[in-house]
């Protein structure tokens, strides 16, 4: 069974991120043979990087850094809740993405967005981000716009929008469960070469 991921990439007081990641979260608890977990940034307050080594290294030093890699090491795939600041992603997903190597790699990921007009710069920016630690971004995208998808500031999310998630969750799943079969390979790769 594959574990994905969907990350609140929003530790902002007030933020949109949590109530958006619970409703993707709530729509694909309804699927069967993929288990899905929330991990919310905001629980592993995590400083501005502070390794002394680069993540390639695979050499991490602190405690926060380490747990940080196992828990990402725990999913075949990820769907990534964004808010678009500036025209980016958040600093603290970006962040938190930088803090480790190997764990990302070989896995698939999805967005959901948020913003003025509906996160779709920051999803840019994280896909050239993640093309460098080989995760692969699936085409299909959720983006919610602070005009049509939310009232008050509060997420109203229309029946397009919960359309939308259906081929998001379709891609995230089918990628992740191909690309677990790269991981496998090359692990059995390095065993062979160990040996």
């Amino acid at each position: 069974m594959s574990k994905i991921a969907i990350i609140i990439g929003s530790t902002r007081p007030g933020r949109n991120g949590e109530a958006v990641a619970r409703w993707v979260h709530e729509n694909a608890s309804q699927r069967s043979d993929v288990e899905y977990e929330l991990v919310d940034l905001k629980d592993w307050d995590l400083p501005h990087l502070d390794e002394a080594l680069p993540a390639a290294a695979g050499q991490y030093a602190g405690e926060h850094t380490k747990a940080w890699a196992a828990k990402i090491a725990e999913f075949d795939g990820f769907i990534f809740v964004t808010p678009e600041y500036n025209h980016g992603t958040s600093g603290a997903l970006k962040n938190a993405i930088d803090y480790v190597g190997a764990e990302w790699y070989n896995k698939a990921a999805g967005f959901v967005s948020y913003g003025v007009f509906g996160g779709a710069r920051a999803v840019e920016h994280l896909r050239l981000v993640l093309s460098q630690l080989q995760v692969a971004t699936v085409s299909a995208h959720v983006g919610l716009s602070l005009a049509h998808d939310f009232e008050n500031w509060q997420l109203k999310p229309t029946e397009q929008q919960t359309a939308a998630l259906t081929p998001l969750f379709d891609q995230v799943e089918s990628w992740s469960a191909a690309l677990k079969t790269v991981r496998e390979a090359a692990a059995e790769e390095d065993e062979d070469e160990a040996a």
